[in-house]
């Protein structure tokens, strides 16, 4: 079994569990009562930031990070939302992250990310009701009637969508299934991590720069360590980057991040 089969089989086992606790209605009606969520804001280039304690590749990060304060130094340093880990085997993360994250946000206007192997709409209101206003969802886990669901769920909520990507195929996909319709933003991101195997690829962002589905904005993932990487990829026609490891095992996260976002931008104009 591969690693993205096993984070998907342990996705779907929190569901089972989580689902007989709660129900939809009061999943639903918890979305209700939440802040609406704060628009992704796309200008120029962008920094999705990632708040993640570990990872199967790098192991432990930072166990005992500030997510608030961390959220809100991201935030601070201008990026455009910031991304959290809520897979809790693997990258030790957890909805009550993803809770203080968006909870620090609130007042800043950036927008929480929830990052995890997620399979069904319902989890798509799980995170809005623990303050996410974007989801990512990875295409090679999910058919295509489940994307779109899941996708519709999302903008129902107010929230926008990153739609992870591969190879070609993937990114294929992403053009077919963003909605024609106006409302939150889906992007489309280049994973340069296959969750197969765990290999990183840093061509891959080239190789596949020219298969980005045209009018959605193009994400760059994994292997940013440095403005110089970001700016490489801005200069391949990504709008944003998203970027954890560098962040997190940084003495300065608020510098670096700024610094990325600002390589970036000078590429872009």
């Amino acid at each position: 079994m591969s690693f993205l089969d096993a984070m998907a089989e342990a996705s779907r086992q929190r569901l089972a569990a989580a689902s007989r606790a709660h129900s939809e209605a009061a999943l639903l009606a918890e979305c209700a009562s939440a802040p609406p969520p704060p628009p992704l804001a796309l200008q120029g280039f962008g920094l999705i930031a990632e708040i993640k304690r570990a990872s199967p590749a790098e192991g432990a990060l930072e166990a005992d990070t500030d997510v608030g304060g961390r959220a809100a130094t991201y935030a601070g340093a201008g990026a455009a939302a910031v991304s959290v880990l809520t897979e809790p085997s693997r990258f030790h993360g957890s909805l009550e992250d993803l809770a203080l994250a968006a909870k620090a946000l609130r007042a800043t206007g950036v927008p929480a990310m929830r990052k995890d192997f997620l399979v069904a709409p319902w989890q798509v209101l799980e995170a809005r009701a623990a303050g996410a206003g974007g989801v990512l969802l990875i295409l090679a886990m999910l058919e295509d009637c489940l994307v779109r669901e899941m996708v519709d769920t999302a903008r129902e909520q107010g929230m926008f969508v990153l739609l992870e990507a591969f190879d070609e195929r993937d990114l294929a996909r992403a053009g077919k299934l963003v909605p024609a319709s106006e409302g939150p933003p889906v992007l489309a991101g280049v994973n340069t991590r296959d969750l197969r195997t765990l290999d990183v690829d840093p061509g891959r962002l080239e190789a596949l720069a020219r298969s980005l589905p045209p009018g959605i904005p193009g994400v760059a993932e994994s292997g940013i360590l440095s403005p110089e990487d970001a700016a490489a990829a801005a200069a391949l026609g990504y709008r944003l980057v998203l970027v954890g490891t560098a962040l997190m095992r940084s003495p300065a996260p608020g510098a670096l991040a700024r610094e990325m976002i600002e390589h970036g931008t000078r590429v872009l104009g």
